[in-house]
């Protein structure tokens, strides 16, 4: 049996061979990038320029590969910092620190990267290496304190190295693992762009009479102006039961719940009082731009809403009522209905008040409802698919690296 040392716990079909402990500076010339200055001087820039300028932000966007860049640098710019013109892997060691780099552009490398020059192992290899080891960094930081990396830090990492052939087979492998995670990103992408797209044809009126642009076939009716309370309960009363699972703001993102905790009446927060029922939308009253609003449909326990929710029971189809307060022109009526700045944020009775059109035939609602159900269900399912591939891939780079 190999020492635990030598191999890593998973490994390809055919490979026997020990691995190589070695420290980074002995695989690789390790530099660091280097910024003009002034950095916020505009000579340094130009946007004719065919040489990017790298930054944290691009890295965070890309996932780490970077391929294009929207910021590019002058001559002036160039002569103050170090151009790469071929793909190089290197290490963010400023503001998200630890975050490896595979850059595909020509680009000034500013000072809160290094570079790893003429290196002896793998890209792609060392890159998901630095992916997998990203969190043990820490140890370079005072507890409380930003960790502080430097090419010598780095240099002396040691790192087990497999053979060139098995750094080829391990780097493949998990090059399509990324493409696939990358392919289900922009579907789920594309998914949000058509729902937006349809929110704002189909709830978008051409002229006052208040018909939308784009309907299903077959219906003709004008559609009628109503407030919301007429279309809706506001904040029902009901008694909590003994223990109940409670939803804070911050457990609803966009239309899916993410989390909640089950609590004692006797230990809830008094902002703890919507008992909800399946059916009920929460609409979120703080920062209403943010759009996290859910309509409940658990029927197994008890769920408790916070107050920072105003709690609606529907009159007329409630999945066509969460797509119309999801469009842009509602989020904006409410929003000139807010108060506070920092937190800007609506009450019940001021929401209550908002008027907005609806079909008057139900079965355009449900039409309407059934449509975007679909596509949530449709994003929801690429998303625990997503899910699902990044924990697969965490406990992978655990397993093939040592």
């Amino acid at each position: 049996m190999k020492d635990e040392k030598k191999a890593p716990k998973l490994r390809f079909k055919g490979f026997t061979d020990d691995w190589e402990q070695c420290k980074l500076k002995n695989k690789a010339e390790i530099v660091r990038g280097a910024s003009p200055r002034p950095i916020s001087n505009p000579k340094w820039f130009d946007d004719n320029s065919n040489v990017g300028w790298l930054r944290i932000s691009d890295v965070t966007e890309q996932k780490g590969r970077i391929h294009h860049l929207s910021q590019h640098i002058s001559k002036a710019g160039q002569s103050k910092t170090r151009v790469i013109t071929e793909p190089h892997l290197l290490l963010s060691i400023a503001a998200t620190v630890g975050s490896p780099v595979i850059n595909y552009v020509n680009t000034g490398v500013h000072d809160g990267f290094l570079i790893f020059l003429n290196p002896t192992f793998n890209k792609e290899f060392m890159f998901q290496w630095l992916l997998m080891f990203k969190p043990y960094w820490n140890k370079y930081g005072q507890p409380g304190s930003q960790v502080n990396l430097n090419s010598d830090i780095v240099g002396n990492q040691s790192v087990a190295f497999p053979t060139t052939s098995e750094q080829e087979r391990i780097a493949n492998f998990f090059s399509e693992l990324d493409t696939a995670i990358t392919l289900h990103e922009e579907k789920k992408q594309q998914l949000k762009c058509l729902k937006s797209a349809l929110l704002q044809k189909m709830f978008a009126y051409k002229n006052k009479s208040g018909d939308p642009d784009v309907r299903f076939k077959g219906f003709d009716e004008r559609w009628e102006r109503h407030m919301l309370n007429d279309l809706a309960i506001f904040n029902p009363k009901g008694t909590l039961p003994t223990s109940f699972e409670y939803v804070d703001l911050g457990s609803v993102i966009g239309v899916e719940m993410i989390s909640h905790k089950t609590i004692s009446k006797f230990d809830a927060p008094s902002r703890a009082q919507r008992l909800a029922q399946v059916g009920d939308l929460f609409y979120q009253t703080v920062r209403p731009y943010q759009q996290n609003n859910y309509l409940f449909d658990n029927k197994d326990n008890a769920y408790v809403f916070s107050t920072g929710y105003a709690q609606l029971r529907p009159l007329i189809d409630g999945y066509f009522l969460l797509c119309l307060v999801q469009t842009k022109s509602f989020v904006r009526k409410v929003m000139n209905a807010c108060t506070g700045t920092s937190y800007p944020a609506i009450n019940s009775q001021d929401l209550a008040q908002i008027g907005v059109n609806i079909p008057i035939n139900s079965k355009e609602q449900r039409l309407i409802g059934n449509l975007y159900k679909v596509i949530d269900n449709l994003i929801m399912l690429y998303q625990q698919k997503l899910d699902d591939l990044n924990t697969i891939k965490q406990s992978l780079l655990q397993k093939m690296f040592i």
